[in-house]
């Protein structure tokens, strides 16, 4: 029997003794040892497997398939991407002794490996040999301490360690190759499902996902909010996603439509249409240009600063009243509100005034001004709750307001 078959047998015969073993009786001194080892382990028998995978392309003849990876993968229940990505792995150790050596003996992660010989492989064609291996000993000598992630960042500049006088062109033709590829796949999609929700995914440039990512941090930040808003319904704190979530929709209801692109010589906005009556009541609805629709209560509390506007029909469904970008606050309008009130006036409520909206006592979408005496500034959970039709509000005489539930 073939060496290869019979180390294969003893490791099943070991992992059948250690299967009847409950881990959890295990020191914690033994725990560690153990997952360390078992992550060696991993790594030289993933390095077996590519050799004999990337020496197997009879296999694929014998069935007539491209390589062995198809077979593999369907005789394993093995995705075709994985399959072909073991197999990439087992053909770039054959070019790459150094690396088969160190993940074979364990001493190198899987992935690392494959970031290994993908950085050097990478390097431009005119790099000499010997800057090549020392290109890859540096590689194997960081992975002591750097994960993959890391490793794949440090291969992309490993050309300045190694051979500083063509480091720098290298890195920036493979800067100018990313950007290029990150324009070329830039896309959004956006699918409204029909039950009040939009998702969606998009692709864009890295610095782009990092600019937006930081902007919704600042939004999401918990010092904008008091502890009542970074709870969920059941009394739990809210995840980081639902939390950047609430700030995308934050960021796109505040976005100012003074800044919004035009299309034919109009700011780019949402139409919400109502009659006088559906405007005026404590429940309706109203609907959007696009079909779809939202509660008056929502078009009330947009008006007061998204980019919505509210066209009101009389009985005979002529405009009564279109909105205009006037009925926003300026900027001057929001520092002063903001030295006035200091924060959200809600009663009890710390959010300072930068996590605050301007909010109209007396609704824009009923006739209100915009000007000072008639604004204040409500964090977005009591803006939320100042077009709530199921709670009524109290403006005191310090400025100040409660809101307490209808019975």
């Amino acid at each position: 029997m073939h060496p290869i078959i019979d180390c294969l047998c003893d490791i099943a015969s070991a992992l059948k003794v250690a299967h009847g073993v409950e881990p959890a009786f295990m020191r914690t001194a033994e725990k560690e040892s153990a997952l360390v080892a078992l992550a060696e382990a991993r790594s030289q028998l993933d390095a077996l497997a590519a050799r004999v995978l990337a020496a197997s392309d009879d296999v694929g003849e014998a069935y007539g398939l491209r390589d062995a990876a198809a077979w593999l993968a369907v005789e394993t229940r093995t995705t075709r991407h994985e399959a072909r990505r073991d197999l990439a792995l087992g053909r770039a150790m054959e070019t790459h002794p150094a690396v088969a050596s160190a993940l074979s003996a364990g001493a190198l992660r899987t992935e690392q490996a494959r970031v290994v010989a993908e950085a050097v492989d990478a390097l431009p064609v005119h790099v000499e040999e010997e800057t090549r291996w020392r290109a890859e000993g540096t590689l194997l000598e960081l992975a002591r301490e750097h994960d993959a992630r890391d490793l794949r960042q440090i291969g992309k500049r490993i050309l300045d360690v190694v051979a500083p006088e063509v480091g720098e062109s290298h890195e920036a033709s493979v800067l100018a190759a990313e950007e290029a590829r990150a324009d070329a796949t830039v896309e959004l999609v956006l699918v409204d499902d029909g039950e009040g929700r939009c998702q969606g995914r998009f692709v864009a440039p890295s610095h782009v996902g990092a600019m937006f990512k930081r902007h919704l941090l600042a939004l999401a930040n918990p010092a904008r909010h008091t502890e009542a808003d970074l709870r969920d319904e059941t009394g739990d704190f809210k995840p980081l996603r639902r939390r950047l979530g609430e700030a995308f929709v934050e960021y796109v209801e505040r976005y100012p439509t003074d800044a919004t692109p035009q299309t034919a010589g109009v700011n780019a906005t949402v139409v919400v249409t109502m009659t006088l009556e559906q405007l005026l009541a404590e429940s309706g609805t109203a609907l959007l240009d696009d079909g779809s629709r939202m509660t008056a209560g929502q078009a009330r509390r947009l008006a007061c600063e998204a980019g919505i506007v509210p066209v009101v029909l009389g009985s005979k469904s002529q405009p009564l009243d279109q909105g205009r970008a006037a009925r926003l606050f300026t900027k001057a309008q929001r520092i002063a509100l903001g030295l006035r009130d200091g924060g959200c006036t809600a009663r009890g409520c710390e959010t300072t005034a930068s996590g605050c909206h301007a909010h109209h006592d007396d609704p824009w979408s009923r006739g209100g001004l915009t000007d000072l005496a008639n604004g204040r500034l409500l964090c977005p959970r009591h803006h939320r709750l100042a077009h709530d039709s199921r709670y009524a509000r109290t403006i005191h005489a310090d400025n100040k307001v409660t809101f307490a539930r209808r019975t």
